[in-house]
C-alpha cells in the first residue's frame, strides 16, 4: 500500500510538472497600451480573455500611462523594446512613429476596415476612432456653446477641464483642433480661452472625474462620451456640445514593432482586435466607434450621439511642424 501510495504521489508530481512545463511552454505576446484600455472595465480584460482561448499564448499588458506616454515608453527603449504590439497610437503621432522606425507593416488584408475618411492602414491598423467634444452636464448648463466662439465669450463662470497636449491624446487634438479652426489666431483664442480653464491634467481621466465631481461645467472628451451615462448609468443629462466648427477626429491604432519575437501572434491579434468578437466590445468598453461594425449592431444610445457636419484632421505627415507653433502658442498663453 505504502510503495502505491509513492507510485501514486510520483505519479502525480510528474503530471503537474508536466502541466507546468506545458503552461510555461505557452508564449507570451506582450502589448503595450494606455491605462483606461487595459482596466477592469475597459476593453482590454475581455480582449485578452477572448484571444487568449484561440491563440494557445498568454497575453501579457504593459501600461504606462496615457497613449502619448505609452508610445513614448516604446520610443525610449528602442529596439529593446519589450512590446510585440502598441495598442492605442493616437492618429496625430503616427508621424513620429514613421520616424522612430520601431513599426512594421502587418501584412493583413483591412478591406473590412470602416471609417469616414481615407486611411493607409498597412502598418497602423486602426480599431476605433471618435470625435473630440466639450461635454457638459444639461443640469447645470442650460445653453451649451455651439461654437468655439461662444464658449470664449460665454458667462465668465463657465469653466473647462482640458488635459495636457504633451502627454495626453485628448489634450493634442484640442491643440490640433483650435489650430485647424483658427489658424494664425490660434495663440490669441488661447489666451482668451485660459481663464476659463480650472485646470490641465495629464490624461483624460483625472479630467473627467474632476468634471463629475463638479469642478468645472465642461469638460474636453468625445462625442461618445454620453453614451456611457445612458448604457452604464440610464442617465440621460450628459451631452456633447455640438460646434458649428466641426469636431477634430481621433483614430486609435494598434502596430506591429519590428523587435517583436512573436510576429505571427502579433499579426492574428491585430486581425482578432478588428473582428467581429473584439469591435462588438469597444462601443461599450472604450466608448468609441468601432472600425468594423454594421451601424445596425451599435447600441441604441449611439443614435442619439452628435453626429458633427464637419470632420476635422490634419494628415499625419503635416501634424510635427503644426504641433510645435501650436504647443508654443499653448504654453505662452498659459502661462500668462
Amino acid at each position: 500500500m505504502k510503495a502505491l501510495t509513492l507510485s501514486l504521489i510520483s505519479a502525480a508530481l510528474l503530471a503537474s510538472t508536466s502541466f507546468s512545463a506545458t503552461a510555461d511552454d505557452k508564449p507570451t505576446l506582450t502589448v503595450y497600451a494606455y491605462d483606461s484600455f487595459v482596466a477592469e472595465w475597459g476593453p482590454g480584460p475581455a480582449i485578452k480573455k477572448g484571444f487568449e482561448e484561440t491563440c494557445g499564448c498568454t497575453v501579457t499588458y504593459v501600461a504606462p500611462g496615457d497613449a502619448t506616454e505609452t508610445f513614448n515608453r516604446v520610443r525610449l527603449e528602442g529596439k529593446n523594446t519589450k512590446a510585440d504590439i502598441l495598442v492605442g497610437l493616437d492618429s496625430n503621432l503616427v508621424a513620429d512613429a514613421e520616424k522612430s522606425g520601431l513599426f512594421e507593416a502587418h501584412g493583413l488584408t483591412t478591406d473590412h476596415l470602416s471609417l469616414p475618411i481615407d486611411w493607409d492602414a498597412s502598418t497602423y491598423m486602426p480599431f476605433d476612432w471618435g470625435y473630440f467634444a466639450f461635454v457638459y452636464d444639461s443640469n447645470k448648463v442650460e445653453d451649451a456653446p455651439k461654437s468655439f466662439d461662444e464658449l470664449l465669450n460665454a458667462p465668465e463662470d463657465l469653466k473647462i477641464l482640458i488635459q495636457d497636449p504633451r502627454s495626453s491624446t485628448p489634450g493634442l487634438g484640442l491643440l490640433l483642433w483650435i489650430k485647424d479652426v483658427y489658424g494664425d489666431k490660434a495663440g490669441e483664442v488661447w489666451a482668451k480661452l485660459a481663464p476659463r480653464i480650472v485646470t490641465v491634467t495629464k490624461g483624460w481621466s483625472e479630467a473627467y472625474g474632476m468634471f463629475l465631481e463638479g469642478q468645472a461645467q465642461m469638460v474636453l472628451s468625445y462625442t461618445t462620451s454620453p453614451a456611457y451615462h445612458i448604457l452604464a448609468e440610464e442617465k440621460t443629462n450628459y451631452h456633447a456640445a455640438a460646434f458649428a466648427d466641426g469636431h477634430y477626429m481621433q483614430v486609435e491604432l494598434a502596430a506591429i514593432t519590428k523587435a517583436s519575437a512573436h510576429k505571427d501572434l502579433a499579426k492574428s491579434f491585430l486581425a482578432y482586435l478588428t473582428g467581429p468578437t473584439a469591435q462588438k466590445v469597444i462601443p461599450t468598453t472604450n466608448w468609441m466607434y468601432p472600425v468594423a461594425l454594421d451601424k445596425a449592431e451599435l447600441p441604441e444610445a449611439f443614435g442619439t450621439l452628435v453626429q458633427p457636419d464637419k470632420a476635422r484632421l490634419i494628415a499625419p505627415k503635416d501634424v510635427p511642424s503644426i504641433r510645435r507653433e501650436a504647443l508654443d502658442e499653448w504654453l505662452t498663453a498659459l502661462s500668462q
